[in-house]
């Protein structure tokens, strides 16, 4: 068992600079979140789960992450930052280990449901505490200037592991295990068994990279020195946020900017991989993986880039509803894909690019919007949290209804709905709120 002394002595000074650590730790918590959230679902889907139950049952892995500031105060109390990090990463690979060994036992879904079920709530503890370290071992400068490295790092993570994990499995299952890529079942336990191997390894790798260079993290200012203090804040910073002026219209902003993106969000893989005679693209895993889960990702990253620079030159208030737009009408892609079904992979991958790309750019405001207009005030990483956890209960329970309203539905009909889900998003972004002072944009 490490202990907090050992985890302290093992970080050498000389290499606690944040590039050692800053990349590597959110890429690990990238890689933890989408694999449970995002890559557990094509898993289920491949092990001939119905749409239906295959979205619900990764969509309840969200909640752990959704409800993180309500125990996040209890992080804080105990050791140091830096401890709970490598703990939770080493006992992350160790679920995952167990994911791979259930697979083999009958009647195994309980389990391993169970094992998720434990590991999302041991990625969501890790991305408190890594969060508390890099606020809390960065001056205000250097988290400005390493938020672009955060950032991007974290974006690698869906790359590898809905793009290169998604390919290989599909390859191994064929290329390797000699099966069926066209047909659902248990013969893929087989491909996903080494996956959640590989992944379990390289967490574990990032666990031993982070014993030497993380550092420890500073306890912050307001942190609890007890249970009592700890439920006293939590407490107050749920008070303090419903005493905010217009806060039932910011809550509805955060809880269904992105909502037709959370009825997309499962159904767009089982799309490409569902048959032409089901009404999908019939993509294997290989294709869905570059084209989903490498191409589109990518798309994801330069649009916020873009989406970034454009709000800067702008001003968040007068580009909301057009990044609104830029969220929801390429959504419109899917349903364009459905009814016409290209076989051109190059008309799939553009389509799906171009979905993600605007995703992108639009989703930079949400994120701005919190920060500037949510978030300020005595808590104001609380209630960042708040609004970002509102967002994921939104995710999460449009997820767990996706599947069973696809199969219902049909893929044409269901996207037709997706376009519909998209009014509250235009209703809550034109009259969202404004009480706080943006920031001048650059001319």
């Amino acid at each position: 068992m490490i202990t907090e002394t050992e985890i302290t002595m093992s970080a050498s000074p000389a290499r606690k600079t944040p590039l050692f650590w800053v990349p590597t730790t959110y890429f690990t918590m990238a890689l933890a979140y989408m694999m449970l959230t995002n890559v557990s679902a094509i898993m289920f889907k491949n092990m001939g789960m119905d749409n239906g139950k295959a979205a619900e049952y990764a969509s309840y892995l969200i909640l752990a992450y959704t409800i993180k500031p309500v125990f996040a105060s209890f992080v804080e109390m105990y050791k140091t930052k830096k401890f709970f990090v490598i703990c939770a990463q080493l006992a992350i690979a160790v679920g995952f280990v167990g994911v791979a060994l259930v697979m083999s036992l009958p009647g195994y879904m309980m389990i391993l449901m169970a094992l998720f079920w434990f590991i999302s709530f041991l990625g969501a503890t890790m991305d408190i505490a890594a969060d508390g370290v890099y606020v809390t071992s960065l001056d205000s400068k250097m988290q400005s200037l390493y938020c672009g490295i955060q950032s991007l790092s974290w974006n690698i993570g869906p790359i590898v592991a809905a793009g290169g994990l998604v390919f290989l499995s599909g390859k191994l299952h064929t290329d390797f295990f000699h099966h069926d890529p066209k047909v659902f079942g248990a013969d893929w336990m087989d491909a996903w068994r080494v996956i959640f191997l590989i992944v379990a390894a390289i967490i574990a790798l990032m666990a031993g990279w982070h014993l030497r260079t993380m550092p420890d993290g500073a306890r912050a200012e307001n942190t609890p020195k007890n249970v009592g203090e700890a439920l006293y804040i939590l407490r107050d910073s749920f008070v303090t946020f419903f005493q905010k002026r217009d806060v039932w219209m910011m809550i509805a902003f955060a809880f269904l900017f992105r909502l037709s993106i959370g009825f997309l969000e499962k159904i767009g893989p089982f799309f490409m991989v569902d048959p032409v005679t089901k009404g999908g693209l019939g993509l294997s895993n290989e294709l869905l993986g570059l084209t989903y889960g490498t191409y589109g990702l990518i798309a994801v990253l330069l649009g916020s880039l873009l989406g970034g620079w454009f709000v800067a030159k702008r001003g968040l208030r007068p580009s909301l509803f057009i990044l609104c737009c830029a969220v929801n009408i390429p959504n419109a892609s899917f349903l364009l894909m459905s009814v016409f079904q290209p076989e051109s992979l190059w008309l799939i991958t553009a389509g799906v690019a171009v979905e993600k790309f605007f995703f992108g750019f639009g989703s930079v405001g949400f994120m701005i919007y919190l920060m500037q207009q949510l978030a300020p005030g005595k808590y104001t990483t609380t209630h960042y949290a708040f609004g970002t956890g509102l967002m994921g209960l939104c995710m999460m329970l449009t997820g767990v209804i996706s599947g069973h309203l696809q199969q219902l539905l049909g893929y044409t009909n269901y996207f037709i709905f997706v376009m519909l889900a998209t009014i509250p998003s235009f209703a809550v972004c034109w009259f969202a709120p404004f009480h706080h002072q943006e920031d001048a944009a650059q001319n």
